[in-house]
């Protein structure tokens, strides 16, 4: 019998229970798209009591409000979206629990997800937890390619979810019967933005911002409407005493149609006069405190005002300033990246390949600028001494992936044989005679030799079956051992050749005596001279790694 599959809470639940949606939107129940705008005739002491009915587990009009915020003060949507987006188009990858074939084939599972164009999308849906503290997303699951793979991330209406009365914190699904359910196991996507410690609902961003948002409104009505009475110039009309009522009205005519049509006739004899409003000293007072509101509005949201608002100080305030929104870039992505672990991840690769001990991870966050010169500098000094590196991890620090079977692998040249003087002339740049374009074929080994290097050092990698990596003293010997060769084969020859001409001992003898300077002792003492240096380069060494 199978194991009983649980979810990250230790649930259980059923496979067959994933396929349907279950936080769908209804037309005659309490999930309903349409919804109120408490935002309207808003005033302080409403406000007070939205905020208090969300404390309290009503929070409706709360999150109502939240959404009319984003839709009706431009500023403070852009400072929210800023901050949205920015994560939600940071680089994505997977890292395996382990370097083993069975943790690395679940982090492709999971890379196969990620790969997706809608995910920026609903990761910006996910990032709502940062205006209401919290968000909801329902996974929907698809099985057709007899795998368990989410074709979607669906945001819900967070008015259709309500946290559990007794502790604040456990979300609960509105039903039709007007009930509360637990959410089903690995179908949601919990995401909890914590700005500030306390209950959710009261750690997002809308709470602290809508008390800018109500005084801006009375400051944008007061000045629309001081604009209307005081922006054209005051216009009096004077009359004769002797004026008609019908006179009268004609003069009242034209002066309002002054202020809509800027075009009047009146009679002679009537006067129209202008007086210009001196109020240049309140409209100021307008626009400093609407300019006052959005700057602390960037500061709850960005962290900094350099970004959004003109503020004077010059390169240092700006990069201070940068390295604050940085920081809340770093937090708001490892909030998001625990979520997605907890609620996604996990269930991909259980449903897919069952339970594991430990799971791969999604990493959200501009990649480590690496310099590859440096760490090849680095790992070339180190690893010698007997540093151990894994390969899996210097590749993801300079970008590289994993090869598969079929890709072409690089490699080091072959080293070359002892006695073949042509293959080591071409390792050492000098054509051979047999091949008259050795000399383009060289260039293309010492191209193939510089690219044949370690990825992580630089150094060149020799792959041995059975052996253990060659270094540079085997080099160095294999080196001497062809120079030494082609010395012994053609003073073998010419002894050969004496022994053949000669019909006695003494003859080979008095032949040795005379042809021995022709020999070429400067060869044979110039490949011993190369083989001491070798000996000894060898020894210390050997020396240097037992110790």
């Amino acid at each position: 019998m199978p194991p009983e599959l649980v979810d990250q809470l230790g649930r259980p639940f059923r496979r067959q229970d994933l396929t349907r949606e279950i936080a769908g939107p209804t037309v005659t129940g309490v999930r309903q798209v349409l919804g109120g705008h408490p935002e309207q005739g808003l005033t302080p002491g409403r406000l007070a009591a939205i905020l208090r009915e969300a404390e309290d587990g009503d929070a409706i009009r709360y999150l109502e409000l939240a959404e009319a915020m984003e839709e009706k003060d431009p500023h403070y949507r852009s400072v929210l979206g800023t901050r949205k987006t920015q994560v939600s188009q940071l680089d994505i990858t997977v890292e395996p629990a382990s370097d083993a074939a069975e943790d690395v084939a679940d982090a492709v599972l999971v890379e196969e997800f990620v790969k997706r164009d809608e995910l920026q999308d609903e990761l910006c849906d996910t990032l709502d937890a940062i205006g209401k503290g919290f968000s909801v997303t329902e996974i929907i699951w698809e099985t057709s390619e007899r795998q368990w793979m989410p074709t979607r991330l669906e945001w819900r209406f967070p008015q259709w979810f309500e946290f559990d009365r007794n502790d604040g914190r456990t979300l609960l699904l509105k039903t039709d019967e007007g009930g509360r359910e637990p959410l089903a196991p690995f179908k949601f996507i919990q995401h909890f933005h914590k700005s500030k410690s306390g209950l959710p609902i009261r750690g997002g961003l809308a709470r602290v911002a809508a008390w800018g948002y109500l005084f801006k409104n009375y400051d944008i009505k007061d000045w629309v409407s001081f604009a209307e009475t005081y922006g054209q110039p005051l216009r009096v009309g004077k009359y004769h005493s002797g004026a008609t009522p019908d006179e009268k009205s004609i003069l009242l005519s034209a002066v309002r149609n002054l202020g809509a049509d800027a075009a009047a006739i009146v009679p002679e004899g009537m006067v129209i006069e202008f007086v210009e409003a001196k109020i240049s000293g309140s409209m100021d007072l307008f626009e400093k405190l609407a300019n006052y509101l959005d700057t602390q509005v960037s500061k709850a949201v960005l962290g900094q005002t350099t970004t959004t608002d003109a503020i004077s100080g010059g390169h240092a305030v700006s990069k201070e300033h940068n390295e604050v929104r940085a920081e809340i870039e770093r937090s708001d992505s490892r909030q998001l990246m625990a979520s997605l672990n907890r609620d996604l991840v996990r269930p991909l690769v259980t449903l897919n390949r069952g339970p594991r001990r430990a799971y791969p991870r999604i990493v959200i966050g501009r990649p480590e600028q690496v310099n590859v010169g440096e760490l090849a500098s680095a790992l070339k000094d180190l690893v010698p001494v007997g540093l151990k590196v894994s390969q899996s991890e210097v590749r993801r620090k300079i970008g590289m992936e994993e090869p598969d079977d079929e890709s072409d692998i690089l490699g080091a040249l072959p080293a070359p044989k002892p006695g073949d003087t042509n293959t080591a002339k071409q390792a050492r740049g000098n054509p051979s005679p047999e091949d008259p374009e050795g000399e383009e074929e060289d260039e293309d080994s010492e191209d193939a030799a510089s690219a044949h290097r370690c990825p992580g050092c630089g150094v060149a990698v020799a792959r041995h079956e059975g052996r253990p990596p060659r270094d540079v003293a085997d080099d160095l010997s294999d080196r001497a051992e062809e120079e030494l060769a082609v010395v012994n084969d053609a003073l073998i020859d010419r002894l050969r050749e004496i022994v053949a001409g000669a019909a006695s001992l003494e003859e080979v003898a008095g032949s040795l005596l005379n042809d021995f300077p022709d020999i070429g002792a400067e060869d044979l003492a110039d490949a011993l001279r190369s083989a001491l240096v070798v000996a000894e380069l060898s020894g210390r060494s050997d020396i240097a790694d037992q110790t």
